[in-house]
């Protein structure tokens, strides 16, 4: 398979187990990566407070991510499992859905095991190591949170015989990814994808651009959306329990199936039972494209 991703492979390259895992090997971060974890902790850290979810914040404290340098899995583990039994896995990079999946069904979230250049500072196309321990776990030392991933991995599991994986990718996406919440009055941000990111962190919330939609499961599952710059669209969920209800309480077969015999929803689009929070102007979209 040829890739614009470096860190993507067929088969598990060598040095990986047969589960895409290999040894974090903390001790072969040099001086320098160690520097840009704290570069790009000590600016988003600054920043996240009254952006960020309680939950997410709860976690940076739980897990004791402010100690410099790239988290030693072996202490964050610790903790981790200590808190929802969860715990980091390093692998080469972006593993098959079924692994992924699996890894997420039994409490394992897979990390990318390098960090990004000075060149990439404010953006990457792989997930490194920063997107994947800063972005995503501190949610996972939220029990509801940490229980709606096993829900994730489970299904996907059990999606790969409904040819349902676009589905359930933008149900990733806009939660996992890119999903806001309503929280003290406002809307807060829970998704890796922005709480690891400078600009989007204050794109999601401040801007007029994007539009900010209730959270609809169905509906997530066919707007399409894109990888290489700000979105477009932001779902927002009332609750964690929520988000942990609706996916576990959900039927996914029929859905699957329904939503297939349906045209995918263009992600700047509204449909008419849409709960618009924020009717967005599109203009960075509109500049972007003109």
């Amino acid at each position: 398979m040829e890739s614009q991703f470096t860190h993507v492979h067929d088969t598990p390259p060598p040095g990986a187990a047969a589960d895409w895992t290999i040894s974090q090997n903390w001790d072969a971060f040099t001086a320098d990566e160690h520097a840009m974890w704290d570069r790009l902790f000590a600016r988003q850290s600054e920043m996240l407070p009254g952006r960020a979810a309680d939950a997410f914040l709860r976690g940076i404290d739980v897990l004791r991510l402010e100690k410099p340098g790239i988290p030693d899995y072996r202490e964050l583990n610790a903790r981790l499992m200590a808190a929802t039994g969860w715990q980091v896995i390093a692998v080469p990079g972006l593993v098959p859905d079924e692994v992924f999946f699996d890894h997420l069904a039994n409490r394992r979230f897979p990390a990318g095991n390098f960090i990004r250049t000075p060149q990439q500072l404010d953006y990457l196309q792989e997930p490194d190591v920063f997107h994947d321990v800063f972005g995503h776990v501190p949610m996972l030392a939220d029990p509801v949170f940490a229980d709606y991933m096993v829900a994730y991995g489970e299904g996907g599991l059990r999606s790969l015989k409904f040819d349902a994986l676009k589905q359930l990718a933008r149900l990733y996406w806009y939660t996992v990814e890119f999903g806001l919440i309503r929280e003290a009055g406002g809307l807060r941000i829970y998704g890796a994808g922005i709480v690891s990111s400078f600009a989007e962190s204050v794109f999601a919330l401040d801007s007029d651009s994007p539009n900010r939609i209730g959270f609809d499961l169905a509906r997530v599952m066919r707007t399409d959306y894109r990888i290489d710059d700000f979105q477009q669209n932001y779902f927002v969920i009332n609750s964690l329990d929520q988000l942990l209800d609706t996916t576990v309480n959900t039927d996914f077969a029929p859905l699957y199936a329904k939503n297939a015999a349906l045209p995918p929803i263009p992600i700047a689009d509204f449909l008419p039972e849409d709960e618009v929070i924020t009717r967005g102007t599109q203009e960075y979209a509109l500049a972007k494209s003109g």
